[in-house]
């Protein structure tokens, strides 16, 4: 008897364990289906295809300021369910990509032209970062705060991102902190500066264009 209890005992940490595991790794809800149909619309070719990526081509890049073309749930509603989507990122020279998360998805970027500075921080503050040349590949893990800068003064930079989530969500942590209403005592405590600094960066944000 008490081996069988051990024994059942044994089984459902098991399957607890695996449950906890699956609800870590999980992305996106598995559907049931090949995929999901608009619930008003006529489903054919023309329902998996997006064109807005079309400006790309024979398009020179941005004058001044980075861009990111997006192809995700919002912007292409029958991703929903296929836990993939998709952003073009246009650096100018001398452009940021400002320091983010994804919360629900890592970011594999390919860079298609130009040089990129890289970079992201774990969860134990550890700064990892890389020098792309057109044609590297690099990885930012799920949720992790990262940047991407060009730092050629002459030259344009261009990637392409990939994700596994068809919302992958995106947090810009200088506007998050800057742009949302956190009262000004609170970031100047935790930045161990003063509410005249605060303002000063939160009127520099809001000016930005």
């Amino acid at each position: 008897m008490a081996s069988r209890t051990s024994t059942l005992k044994f089984f459902s940490l098991l399957i607890c364990s695996i449950a906890i595991v699956q609800m870590a790794t999980a992305g996106d809800p598995d559907i049931i289906t090949d995929f999901i149909a608009p619930p008003n619309g006529t489903v054919d070719g023309n329902f998996f295809t997006y064109t807005g990526f079309r400006v790309l081509v024979g398009g020179g890049p941005p004058s001044t300021a980075f861009k990111v073309l997006k192809a995700t749930l919002a912007e292409f509603p029958s991703l929903n369910g296929q836990s993939v989507s998709y952003a073009v990122l246009q650096f100018p020279s001398g452009t940021t990509n400002p320091p983010h998360t994804h919360p629900r998805s890592a970011e594999l970027l390919f860079l298609v032209a130009g040089t990129l500075e890289v970079g992201f921080v774990d969860t134990k503050n550890n700064l990892f970062t890389q020098t792309l040349q057109a044609g590297d590949l690099f990885v930012f893990p799920k949720g992790l705060a990262h940047f991407q800068f060009n730092a050629d003064s002459q030259n344009p930079a261009l990637a392409i991102s990939a994700f596994g989530s068809a919302n992958a969500g995106t947090v810009s942590i200088p506007s998050t902190l800057f742009a949302t209403g956190i009262d000004d005592n609170v970031l100047a405590i935790s930045f161990k500066t003063d509410v005249a600094t605060i303002q000063k960066l939160k009127a520099g944000l809001a000016a930005k264009p």
